[in-house]
């Protein structure tokens, strides 16, 4: 990473794998309405029957998860409001017992869902099975895993039965540096300090080869044996898939007066540079198409820590904060995985050859879901690198402010304070064109709009009056040709150029003032 060459002296070293993830397992007949009904004629449940059906299933949930509390010796409580830290209150309770390791307690609470119902149909006269919002008992298993560390399982005691597991990898990091012998300084989910990063990485790099379906199965009847016998006499296995990943790369600064100095210009960069087009970028997708401006948001909100700065797009996201003091956390957060490829057989037939298909988000995809993450912190990193410069603001626009030679022929400087020139700028500064460089087409349409609309001929002039510009950004060392290919990519002098350039003009005066002071 670009960040990384740039400030090694002052950064200790990087870590990148998952974080905190969701995992939720799924009885597949019972998780629709018309799996259900599928279900229920094979194992002839008519639909007046439905209800007492459920709830002795319920009864047998419950009871066996009570009965494990009962075995595990801990706690089963009974929480009158779903709204209660549940998470803060399980650590309470490992604290004040001294649990280190192994199962916590247990919760009970209401809380809403959808779930089937039999309901009757004024207009046919007949009873039918919907699915619809309700209310029904959760049961939260809290433990701190051998393997995983501290995280929970979540069953819902009414049909469909799902289940929900909340690991993270940063605590399953934490129990193998401890079994390797790593030294390391923890706050919270992260780590300021590690004595060996490289090896650290690779024990991550490890934690990708888990085989997660076991996993999961093992934690879920640990907390409610019952489970298998949900399905009787078909018993399938739950299907599971993660929900919610957050992949976090955390690039360690060897003191947090170094990462002071240079979070405040990161956060203003990511504000002013990272537009909408340039957050899909950095999200894999190559353009707006199929999406509303209201879909793509940018925010920031300012923590204890700091200031967070996020962007969104289709509920997938990419943000940057400090923690800790001395960590700079490039994270993204995956919960549509439509929008991104694996390659794999198609669903339909295996028999088909392997190719580019939408990801899903069963565990099986998993894998290629943190390689798109990881590539999205990347570019994202990438793109900050350009943010701090160690340069003067005159030193680094002088020489493409000024008039070149080049090849007997006399070149005009660029003037960031003239309307067109300043349109040039701003395109070059677009995160989306410091990460994969842009074409004549690209920037013809941005610098004359009205070209999309115009004849053959006039189309051409917009081109040629372009193309003349692209020209003059390569003579002064801006941009550079893609070899084979038609495109333009910036060089590290017109990433330097653009980005200080178009970030000072967007200051108002007041703030060029506190920064001058």
């Amino acid at each position: 990473m670009k960040l990384m060459e740039l400030y090694q002296n002052k950064i200790m070293g990087a870590i990148s794998g998952l974080d905190r993830i969701r995992f939720r397992g799924t009885l597949r007949w019972l998780a629709s309405q018309s799996g259900l009904a599928s279900f229920m004629s094979h194992t002839h449940i008519l639909l007046k029957d439905f209800s007492g059906w459920v709830e002795r299933l319920t009864a047998q949930v419950r009871d066996s998860c009570q009965s494990q509390a009962t075995d595990l010796g801990i706690e089963m409580r009974y929480l009158n409001s779903s709204g209660v830290d549940k998470e803060k209150l399980a650590r309470q309770i490992a604290v004040d017992k001294g649990i280190t390791e192994g199962s916590i307690c247990m919760f009970s609470v209401v809380e809403p869902c959808i779930a089937p119902m039999v309901k009757g149909n004024k207009a046919s006269k007949k009873l039918e099975l919907v699915m619809a919002p309700r209310k029904c008992v959760f049961v939260y298993h809290y433990f701190d895993d051998p393997e995983f560390g501290f995280g929970h399982v979540r069953i819902q005691s009414w049909v469909p039965f799902n289940i929900f597991i909340c690991l993270n990898g940063r605590h399953w990091l934490q129990r193998q540096m401890d079994k390797h012998g790593i030294g390391y300084i923890k706050d919270g989910n992260c780590f300021p300090w590690i004595e060996d990063v490289t090896a650290a990485q690779a024990l991550l790099n490890e934690q990708l080869k888990t085989d997660w379906p076991t996993m999961l199965n093992r934690l879920s009847l640990g907390s409610c044996p019952a489970l298998p016998q949900v399905l009787r006499p078909l018993r399938p296995d739950y299907y599971w898939s993660a929900d919610e990943t957050e992949w976090a790369t955390d690039i360690m600064f060897k003191s947090v007066e170094d990462l002071d100095v240079l979070y405040p210009s990161l956060v203003h960069h990511a504000m002013r540079v990272s537009d909408s087009s340039s957050v899909m970028k950095y999200l894999g997708r190559r353009s707006l198409v199929g999406y509303a401006c209201k879909e793509v948001i940018s925010d920031y909100r300012k923590r204890y820590e700091g200031i967070r700065v996020k962007h969104r797009v289709n509920y997938n996201s990419v943000k940057m904060y400090n923690k800790s003091g001395s960590i700079l956390r490039i994270e993204t957060t995956v919960n549509n995985t439509r929008d991104f490829k694996v390659f794999r057989h198609p669903d339909d037939d295996k028999g088909r050859p392997a190719s580019w298909q939408k990801m899903r988000k069963g565990v099986s995809d998993l894998h290629r879901r943190c390689q798109v993450s990881q590539q999205c912190n990347e570019r994202y990193t990438d793109a900050l690198a350009t943010a701090q410069v160690q340069e003067k603001l005159k030193e680094v626009a002088a020489s493409a402010c000024n008039k070149i030679v080049k090849d007997g022929k006399k070149y005009r400087g660029l003037n960031p304070w003239q309307q067109e020139d300043h349109l040039l700028l701003m395109f070059l500064a677009k995160g989306e064109n410091a990460i994969n460089g842009f074409r004549n087409h690209d920037l013809c349409k941005w610098l004359y709009p009205e070209s999309e609309q115009a004849g053959k001929d006039q189309q051409k002039k917009y081109s040629g009056r372009t193309t003349r510009r692209i020209k003059l950004l390569r003579v002064h060392g801006l941009i550079r040709k893609v070899p084979r290919a038609n495109r333009y990519v910036l060089t590290e002098k017109g990433q330097k150029f653009s980005c200080s350039l178009m970030t000072a003009s967007a200051l108002d005066i007041k703030a060029l003032t506190e920064m001058a002071a």
